[in-house]
């Protein structure tokens, strides 16, 4: 009776582990981002603020206010946006997914291609 016991216990336990199946995500690679396309604040950059950073940065929050209204006035206010030399820019540097910066939210890859393509081109309000 102990046997079969054991028995039943051993297939059981092998049920159990061969039933367990795990999804990995693998990450696409990124087209890379065609620096000879004007990048639109309004319609490109503006989005990634809104869908990510004014959980806190909005009015009354945490500076500065990226509130698609006044989003790039803050941003150039701060002066967030260095055009001469684009990777120093606080505004792409601090949320970067490379950054120790920011703990809270970074960008995704392509959001980071995008706002350094988008300073490289001159930060326009277009």
């Amino acid at each position: 009776m102990k046997k079969s016991n054991i028995y039943f216990l051993l297939f059981v336990i092998g049920l159990l582990l061969n039933a367990c199946t795990y999804d990995f995500i693998v990450k696409e690679e990124l087209a890379p981002v065609d620096p000879t396309v004007d990048i639109l604040f309004a319609t490109q950059i503006a989005p990634i603020f809104t869908n990510g950073c004014v959980s806190c940065h909005k009015a009354g929050g945490q500076a500065p206010d990226l509130s698609a209204a006044t989003a790039y006035a803050n941003i150039k206010s701060m002066n967030l946006v260095n055009t001469a030399a684009p990777e120093t820019s606080l505004i792409y540097n601090y949320p970067n997914p490379a950054s120790t910066l920011h703990t809270w939210k970074k960008y995704s890859a392509t959001e980071a291609q995008l706002v350094l393509t988008w300073i490289k081109q001159g930060a326009k309000n277009n």
